[in-house]
This record gives C-alpha cells, structure tokens and sequence, in this order.
C-alpha cells in the first residue's frame, strides 16, 4: 500500500502506520460482525414469530384433545399424538407428566425457542387438564433460513468490507497527502543540494590532494590544509550519503570479484587525516587478496560509513582495530559504545543516541540496506564507555 501510495517512510511511522490500518480494520469487521448478529437475531425472531402462529394452533387442536382425554380419561387412557409434532405436559410445579419429546433440554419460562435443532413452544391451557399447567409443543426446526441468512451474511461482509477498505485507503492517502508532499519536497531538496555540493567538494578534495603537505615549511599552514582535506571528506562523505539515498532505486549495481583487501587498506588511507584530528590509531590486521562480489562503489560505501562512525564516536588518542579475514570483516573501536536495547534500533533510518555529535543518522542505515541486497550479515556488540564492534560475515 505504501508503494502505491508513492511514500517511502521511515521504519518508526511505517510500524505507526500499519498500526493505524490493523486497528482501522478490525474496527471495521468488528462494525460488520455486529450488524451481523443483529440482522442474525432479528431473521432468527421474524422465524420463530412465524413458527408461534402455527405452533398456536398445533396447540390449541392438542388442549382440546387432552381435555376430551380428561373428561373421557376411563374411556380412552390413551396420551395424544399428532404427527406434526411432538409435546409434553408439566404440573404446576413443573414436574413432568408425560413426553413424547426427542429434545429432553426444556425452559418453561420461555414461550418460544430453540434447541437441539428443535423449536419449543410453551403455552399454559385455562384449565389443568390431567394435571396440566404448561403444554410444550415441539418441532423440528427448518435450516432453510439458516443457510439463506449465513449465504447474506457473507456476501454483506465482503462487500461491506470491500467498500470500508476502499473507503479508508482514500483517506488514507487524503491524510497522508501532506506528508507525502513534504517528503517529494524534501526529496527534490536533497538531490538539487547534492547536486550543487559535487562539484565545489571534488575542487577541493582534489587539489589538496595534489598539494605535497609534508613538504612544506610553514607548520601552521600545514595543519590548516589538514583541516580543509579533513572537513572537505567529511563533507564529501556526507554527499556520498545523500546522493546514495537519492539514487539507489536508479543505480545499476556492477557486481565482480573484487580484492576487498585492498580496498579496505585504501579507505583507511582515505579515513587517516580525519583520524589523525583526534589522535586515533589504526590497528590492522589484515589478510592479503580476500575476496569478496560485490558491486565496488556499493562495499565502499559500506566500509567508508564503518570507519566514519568509528572515528566519530572513538575518544581523543583511541584506537580503531580492523580485522579482515577469508569472509570475515571486523572494524572495532574503542570509543562510547551504546546500550544493549539500542542496538536493534540502530539501522532505522535518522536514529542517532548521541547528538553531541553531527550527523543525518542515516549511515548505518545505507550500510543495513546494502549488506542485506549482498545478504551479507551484520552484528554489532557494543559495551557502553568501552567501544563497539561491527562484524561483517558473508
């Protein structure tokens, strides 16, 4: 539903979403079933109302014969029957006399009911003949109406909640349409501002690399450069980001053998002057030509989002120790770390826990969504004040 609605959500409003639709529709069958038992009860008392006239007189022909039975009880000694239906008679104090009933479930403070696929009719005669005070008649009762009120009940039920389905994806999509028209506008704000930043960054990335740093004299200047090449990649990261969010249903993944060794090694080289702001060390343990198939661009953006997080979150003069081997890709640092109960929340989309520090909060959640296209599985343990490890297994 979402899909058609064009609307990409978050997974918190998605959960609030589908929320809203699972109590809308049971609300709704809630709603149809009860208009159901009422229609239900109100057939099954129109039945039985029919049923109580003729049972009246069914009634009326047996008082008769039990009081031609009374007057002429030495005569006949013989309890009436009729094949129409069976009866019983009760004393006043509701003890049975006699019975030719096959339902022996009686209620005499009833006048009309049902059970045992029987229907009961009780009548009390103007005069206790042979004893009588409650006459109980008895017939089977018809299912015709049962199957023909079962038969409308259904098609009224998913016709009624064909309609109030319908009825609520409209206003649905009439309340989701401000929403909707936020996020194609936020959306639309994105791409123009990534597409604007591309070319002033790659500038600028590009021409500090062609400076020699370390050549030069002027130890002031040097460290100013190493700022600019430090925020000029935290930047450019951050476009890689959005541009990925912006472009990933259009991006044609090119998915080959690739030597993850040596990309790993590269993006750390890449990551070094950002490391190098906070005094954080690079421990590596890495094997030479593990490979992995994947797209290029696709693991980078991966392992750039791994490190960046790593140095975000890492402490002044901490460590971050990179593990690779056949398989296997650890990058672990020793930085804030995060509570156990926040660590499935982690991949949602803009979820940060430490706002102290900058950042979309939407880095780990490219990395949840590419490692699960490569079906590649990853874990995060993490101790809070000691460090957190992410662990890449394919």
């Amino acid at each position: 539903m979402l899909k058609s609605l064009d609307i990409d959500l978050p997974q918190s409003e998605k959960k609030t979403l589908w929320g809203f639709l699972t109590l809308y529709s049971v609300l709704c069958i809630v709603i149809l079933l009860f208009i159901s038992f009422l229609y239900y009860n109100f057939k099954k008392d129109l039945m039985l109302q029919n049923k109580r006239l003729v049972l009246q007189e069914y009634s009326n022909d047996l008082i008769s014969r039990l009081k031609d039975l009374h007057i002429n009880f030495d005569k006949y000694k013989f309890y009436p029957r009729d094949e129409r239906f069976n009866s019983a008679i009760y004393d006043s104090d509701r003890n049975l006399i006699f019975s030719t009933l096959s339902s022996p479930k009686v209620k005499l403070d009833e006048i009309t009911y049902t059970t045992n696929n029987y229907i009961h009719y009780i009548k009390e005669p103007e005069s206790y003949y042979l004893g009588a005070k409650y006459v109980l008649l008895e017939i089977p009762e018809d299912k015709a109406w049962i199957n023909d009120v079962i038969n409308k009940i259904t098609i009224f039920l998913i016709c009624g909640f064909s309609i109030m389905f319908i009825c609520g994806y409209f206003l649905l999509k009439l309340f989701l349409k401000p929403m909707r028209d936020s996020l194609h506008l936020l959306d639309r704000f994105i791409k123009d501002t990534t597409h604007e930043l591309n070319t002033p960054i790659s500038a600028i990335i590009t021409n500090i690399e062609m400076i020699d740093i370390a050549s030069l004299e002027d130890v002031k200047l040097q460290k100013k450069l190493k700022r600019i090449d430090t925020g000029a990649k935290t930047v450019s990261n951050i476009y890689q980001d959005l541009t990925y969010l912006a472009l990933k249903n259009k991006i044609i993944s090119k998915n080959e053998d690739l030597d993850l060794s040596k990309i790993v090694l590269n993006r750390i080289d890449y990551f070094k002057t950002l490391a190098d702001v906070k005094k954080i060390s690079f421990i590596k343990n890495i094997n030479s030509g593990v490979k992995i198939f994947c797209d290029e661009k696709k693991i980078g953006k991966v392992i750039d989002n791994l490190l960046s997080n790593a140095i975000k979150y890492n402490k002044i003069s901490g460590t971050i120790e990179v593990i690779l081997e056949n398989n296997k890709l650890i990058i672990k640092d020793s930085g804030k770390g995060i509570s156990k109960d926040k660590i499935p929340s982690m991949f949602e989309r803009y979820a940060r826990f430490d706002k102290s520090v900058g950042g979309f909060g939407i880095g780990l959640n490219i990395v949840y969504m590419i490692t699960k296209e490569y079906n590649i599985n990853i874990e995060i343990i993490s101790e809070l004040n000691i460090g957190t490890q992410m662990e890449l297994t394919w």
